[in-house]
């Protein structure tokens, strides 16, 4: 037997090499392209269209970028996609944080039936819902502004939140909140206090999901908002894209520019965002 042991661990330490080859190889499959456009961003117009391409700019230029963050409306579009993306991310995880909650603690009546009835929701193709969605919009008025993009965003949101949310709230230890309500505090008290801290995880991942979802986004925002002001970056990439050919040295720049944002919330927030998976596949 004791023979036995170092040829498992040679065994396991060979699987366990495999699979970091295997990751390393998707992760530089997966930067080559941002590296890529990187370095083209910081090329002049003359190179970027040189053949052969050459892989490190002669010179480095900013010219690019000054174009985009000074002399076109990016500045606009990027701010647009701020105040959607964050205004969404808030929203669709109060709801569905609350009816998650209600769904795994209180009696409800074909409470299966409920939570596959709100999965359906999110199952509808997108473009099924546009020509309705448009209609709509511009009977009620708010067709070409934030609000539009805020509540359909939030709509097709909430209802996969409330399913990811709801395997995090069945995980918290009831006892613990019996406990606090016989110390005194109340239903609500004890979700704000005692479960939501212990959820951690699980909000964040779903924020940081739906922060991914709604600030790439094309088809929602082209749709439905027409006006240059109001255009979010996913749209107004396209405005690189001429009749006269690609400007690709200022789209690469504004492309560099706008996965900024999303880059820093995972840096910020990678612990609690690998926990939350983590636990949801344990849970799976």
């Amino acid at each position: 037997m004791t023979g036995g042991k170092p040829a498992g661990k040679g065994k396991d330490r060979g699987i366990a090499v495999l699979i970091y080859i295997i990751l390393f190889a998707f992760i530089i499959v997966m930067i080559i392209p941002i590296f890529w456009g990187l370095l083209t961003s910081l090329k002049g117009t003359g190179e970027i269209s040189r053949f052969p391409p050459t892989i490190f700019p002669d010179t480095l230029v900013i010219t690019n970028y000054y174009k985009v963050l000074f002399l076109s409306n990016f500045g606009t579009y990027f701010k647009n996609s701020c105040i959607v993306t964050f205004l969404c991310v808030v929203i669709s995880t109060v709801i569905a944080g609350h009816a998650a909650y209600a769904i795994a603690r209180f009696h409800i009546k074909y409470k299966d039936r409920l939570m596959y009835a709100i999965l359906m929701t999110s199952m509808v193709p997108a473009v099924a819902l546009l020509i309705p969605l448009y209609i709509m919009s511009v009977k009620a008025g708010i067709y070409n502004t934030r609000l539009m993009l805020i509540l359909v965003y939030t709509a097709w949101r909430t209802p996969m939140l409330t399913w990811i949310l709801k395997g995090f709230f069945d995980s918290v230890p009831q006892a613990i909140e019996e406990a606090a309500m016989i110390d005194g505090c109340s239903r609500l008290r004890t979700f704000y206090t005692i479960v939501l801290p212990m959820s951690q995880p699980g909000i964040v991942s779903s924020a940081l999901l739906t922060a991914v979802y709604v600030w790439n986004d094309f088809l929602v925002s082209f749709t439905f908002v027409t006006k240059e002001e109001l255009r979010t970056v996913s749209v107004g990439l396209y405005s690189y894209i001429t009749q006269y050919g690609v400007q690709w040295g200022e789209l690469l720049s504004a492309v560099m520019i706008t996965i900024i944002p999303i880059i820093i919330l995972f840096v910020c927030l990678q612990r609690k965002f690998v926990d939350g998976m983590a636990a949801g596949a344990v849970k799976g």
